[in-house]
């Protein structure tokens, strides 16, 4: 799973996306994560059919609560991230079973929309899905 992120951190041309000293302290809390059966963080994957123990497609996502709102009186919305296809196993159709398992996932635990970051390559995936871009002013920090 870690590959397959870091597969899509280095197509995003980021400053330090060869930097892969991170992935060690990362996988004991993924692990952490993934081991809680009804918890709020999900990943679908594809194995890789010429690569036996290799992932070719990975979608994350999780659930947040926000306060409610007319169109999401609930308040659960959900966070895609980390969708990546390995170069060589891309126009397969992978990434879109994963996300179509996200939704259902996310649909099924209540959550009243789902939010996500499109690259301009994956934005005819989300489109197809039903996605459409928002004038959202985000803004990040990073502590």
């Amino acid at each position: 799973m870690l590959r397959l992120r870091q597969v899509m951190i280095d197509s995003m041309d980021r400053p330090d996306a060869a930097d892969t000293a991170w992935h060690a302290e990362s996988l004991p809390a993924l692990r952490g994560r993934l081991a809680e059966p009804d918890g709020d963080f999900a990943a679908f994957v594809v194995d890789h059919p010429e690569r036996p123990g290799s992932l070719a497609a990975l979608v994350v996502g999780t659930i947040d609560y926000r306060i409610g709102k007319a169109s999401n009186p609930r308040g659960l919305s959900g966070y895609v991230f980390s969708v990546a296809t390995d170069p060589d196993a891309r126009r397969r159709g992978y990434a879109r079973a994963c996300m179509e398992e996200l939704l259902a996932w996310f649909r099924e635990r209540g959550a009243g929309q789902v939010l996500l970051t499109a690259s301009k390559e994956a934005e005819p995936l989300y489109a197809a899905l039903g996605f459409v871009r928002k004038p959202d002013p985000a803004m990040g920090l990073v502590l």
